[in-house]
């Protein structure tokens, strides 16, 4: 319990809101889908126009206290599930949806609560859980083998000094189990070669990789790219906010590759076939980011890409292609411990 009020205290700014706003057009009314619900930011300026009902899920246990207040101030309108992306289509049956919003990576509720093993900062147990996951942190540093780990931070993390950081884990854990944050910390720290000309913290790519592998981060984000476009109605709009290249990479390819103007065939249908597989009206490949005022403010959302497609009236089709492209990540999250 004390963990829930320490998160209620926690400032909390949803990214680029007021552009994600003007995409949605509440104004008009709607179902919107919040699959990311977290402090409830983009959930609470939705209701606020009386047209609205928003439909909020988030994997986190920790945002129910959050849930609460805004189901207590809109009891007709805004419903809360835990879920996770990939089931994010048992929870819409009957609804007719106009926009689904998603808003990747660490909220932070998740990032400054110490406990919780987010923070390269923190001296506690090694979790890095956002909520129903199968295995904790510490079990994937030291229980996956040599050859696993370093596939977890190479193509999670893009980490090219991984090699080396994984031969000081397997060295460290022969001795003793790594059970804390700060054990990692330092591994990593004595592992990276010292480049002061860099601003990013040496943990971050290995944390991001050990962090994206416990809670599936691209499998779930693949799910629920699929299943968005599956609920969505015709003219209806998926918004998503990314933080870094892999996430932003499967999101581009997805808009991109089954839109009304794809840049080139696919191989799994006919040459003149192709128009009923598309699932998004022409596609513009804009990127939106925070102004350098929200930056100031927010520091954590200078890494912010928001990008948006519109759903035709396509009967759906499973993106095969899609499966095709990102099947070493898929299957690298699928892999046991």
């Amino acid at each position: 319990m004390p963990n829930r009020k320490i998160s209620l205290e926690i400032k909390h700014f949803p990214v680029m809101l007021d552009k994600v706003i003007e995409i949605c057009s509440p104004a008009k009314g709607g179902v919107y889908l919040d699959c990311t619900f977290g402090g409830g930011g983009y959930s609470e300026k939705i209701l606020k126009f009386s047209k609205t009902k928003v439909i909020a899920l988030d994997r986190d246990k920790y945002t129910l206290e959050h849930a609460k207040i805004l189901k207590k101030k809109y009891p007709k309108r805004f419903s809360f599930f835990q879920k996770k992306f990939s089931d994010l289509d048992s929870v819409t049956t009957g609804h007719e949806i106009d926009v689904v919003i998603f808003d990747l990576g660490l909220s932070s509720f998740q990032l400054k609560n110490l406990k919780r093993g987010f923070s390269f900062n923190s001296k506690d147990s090694l979790d890095m859980s956002m909520g129903l996951t199968k295995v904790s942190a510490e079990q994937v540093i030291n229980e996956c083998n040599e050859h696993k780990l370093k596939l977890i931070l190479k193509i999670l993390g893009e980490e090219k000094e991984a090699n080396r950081i994984v031969k000081n884990i397997i060295k460290f854990r022969a001795i003793k189990r790594i059970t804390k944050v700060n054990q990692l910390v330092e591994i990593i720290e004595r592992s990276k070669k010292k480049d002061y000309s860099k601003k990013i913290n040496p943990c971050t790519k290995t944390f991001q990789a050990i962090r994206m592998f416990v809670n599936k981060e691209l499998t779930e984000l693949f799910e629920g790219l699929i299943k968005a476009a599956k609920i969505l109605k015709p003219g209806g709009k998926i918004l998503i906010i990314s933080f870094h290249s892999l996430e932003d990479k499967m999101i581009k390819f997805f808009f991109n590759n089954f839109s009304s103007n794809r840049p080139q065939t696919s191989r799994y249908f006919p040459e003149n076939d192709q128009s009923e597989n598309f699932l998004f009206e022409k596609y513009k490949n804009k990127i939106f980011k925070p102004t350098s005022s929200e930056i100031a403010k927010n520091f954590p959302s200078r890494s912010a890409k928001l990008r948006f497609a519109v759903r035709n009236s396509n009967k759906f089709t499973f993106p095969q292609d899609f499966t095709v492209k990102f099947k070493k990540y898929l299957e690298l999250e699928s892999s046991h411990v």
